[in-house]
């Protein structure tokens, strides 16, 4: 079926070939003349109108050959409009090395692989597309529209390596619903606009290694409530704008491992929202630390692998669970674990959680005793008490500095047995320097220091000291009232830190 209008000399070339299947190739062998960024200035030697590609790919000149028939058409300037929204087309279509004059549009086709690579091309409307092969656009640039693929659904896989688009509104590429049964490959991949991946099924996985999305002033990855295998985005991975991933169910792998988050707003917006998404093994592992905050509130992972560079000053970790953790350092000298300073590293990425909240607390707690290093998990849990001691009245403030001193809030008991022992060594050199007066003459034991001391300062039962003597002197007498207040104070902590610890373990 010839179109109703007369073919020129390269139409005729692609008309011929496509019953075979044959390449049309319309280059001149000159790699600067051949460039597509100047397809604008190619002549009518190269000049193929859509209008003939689309009354193939329709059905025209589908005449048996023999061969597979198929539009493969390399080197041209294909003016009009693409236009095959709603076909049925059950032939490949590949461009390369082409300069289209305007969008491609694909809305609701069903179709065979689409091939369009190392092309310029002003965008591509395929939302509600069924392709039943590949996606190819490989090293494509896109100038001044956008890559739809909402609720679109690829059989194969989508190619976007060395792909660059470039649009003046918010989104450069549009696919929300998207249905992927093969991988997404977008390595070295560059944009001026947000990736919106809203709800896509992704089982093949997303590969984002070297990409370089800019939407300074909003979201440069949108992938909120997102199904995949993996998202890869790594080595380079550069983000200018927010990633996130609210929601997002990552069945294995998700990696930053070498990526840069800039954040929104120059980071003053987050770099990384990660709002009860959930993971296996999650890499923060990034090669500078994010700009904006990170909000992992919510957030489920099994390992998570950070760096001392990986968090920012804010870092929202409110429900945040995971089963192991690990940071770069650690995996380098495995010793290092339980040492001072890494829980100090450690507590101090918990207090950059906005506000004070027990959780984070109780996870690295818990994270601390399922490796055997209980003693670092005291460590975290008397942290957390001094966190809440900030908000505290100033009456409960003072209550809290007194638990604190004497027995680190029941996670330091043997503090108590320090004070005890400063308490005896005082009250026996006291008492020693002063003679105190018999209840009755003639009876009772001898006076002894080091005894009536520890009487006073033992709540329970006696040894015979206390009740016999007493004190003329004020000084003496109200160090007597000071050792009793003193211990039952310090005995009831011990108890109390010791049922916590025998609890604990």
């Amino acid at each position: 079926m010839l179109p109703d209008f007369e073919l020129t000399p390269p139409e005729r070339r692609v008309w011929d070939a496509f019953a075979e299947g044959r390449r049309v190739d319309l280059r001149t062998g000159e790699a600067e003349g051949d460039d597509p960024a100047r397809g604008g200035e190619w002549g009518p030697e190269r000049t193929v109108r859509a209008a003939v590609l689309v009354a193939l790919l329709l059905g025209g000149n589908a005449e048996p050959s023999g061969a597979v028939a198929s539009l493969r058409l390399v080197g041209a300037r294909i003016t009009g409009r693409l236009d095959l929204d709603g076909a049925e087309i059950g032939h490949v279509l590949s461009l390369e090395h082409c300069w289209l004059e305007e969008a491609v549009s694909l809305f609701g086709a069903s179709t065979r692989t689409i091939r369009i690579r190392d092309s310029w091309v002003p965008g591509i409307e395929a939302g509600l597309a069924r392709i039943q092969g590949r996606l190819d656009l490989k090293r494509s640039v896109m100038e001044g529209g956008r890559l739809a693929l909402v609720n679109a659904h690829v059989a194969g896989e989508l190619n976007l390596i060395g792909v660059r688009i470039s649009v003046p509104e918010d989104w450069a590429v549009f696919a929300g619903g998207l249905v992927m049964e093969g991988g997404v490959f977008c390595r070295d991949f560059t944009t001026r606009g947000g990736v919106r991946l809203l709800g896509a099924q992704l089982p093949g996985g997303l590969f984002m290694r070297g990409a370089r999305l800019s939407s300074p002033d909003g979201v440069a990855l949108a992938a909120d409530s997102v199904t995949a295998t993996t998202l890869d985005l790594s080595s380079g991975f550069t983000a200018e704008g927010t990633v996130r991933l609210r929601g997002a169910r990552i069945s294995d792998n998700l990696s930053f491992a070498g990526a840069i988050l800039k954040g929104a707003r120059g980071g003053d917006g987050p770099s990384l929202i990660g709002l009860q998404m959930q993971a296996t093994d999650f890499d923060f592992t990034v090669a500078e630390r994010p700009s904006g905050a990170v909000d992992l509130r919510g957030a489920q992972v099994s390992f998570l692998h950070d760096s001392e560079r990986s968090w920012p000053d804010v870092v929202e970790l409110e429900g945040f669970v995971y089963g192991s953790i690990e940071t770069v350092e650690a995996r380098q000298r495995p010793e290092a674990v339980g040492r001072r300073e890494s829980v100090a590293r450690r507590v101090d990425w918990v207090r950059r959680t906005p506000g004070y909240s027990p959780q984070p607390y109780e996870q690295l707690a818990s994270w601390y005793r399922k490796v055997g290093h209980d003693d670092d998990a005291r460590r975290v849990l008397l942290a957390k008490q001094r966190h809440r001691r900030r908000t505290l009245s100033p009456a409960g403030r003072a209550w809290g500095q007194v638990l604190d001193a004497t027995v680190g809030y029941g996670y330091r008991p043997w503090l108590a047995g320090v004070w005890l022992l400063a308490l005896i060594l005082l009250g026996t050199l006291v008492f020693e320097a002063h003679d105190p007066t018999p209840v009755k003459q003639g009876e009772g034991a001898p006076f002894q220091p080091l005894v009536y001391t520890l009487d006073l300062l033992i709540p329970i039962g006696g040894l015979g000291q206390r009740t016999n003597w007493y004190w003329t002197d004020s000084g003496p007498q109200w160090l007597a009232y000071a050792l009793i207040a003193t211990g039952w104070v310090l005995t009831t902590a011990v108890v109390a830190g010791v049922s916590r610890t025998l609890n604990k373990s």
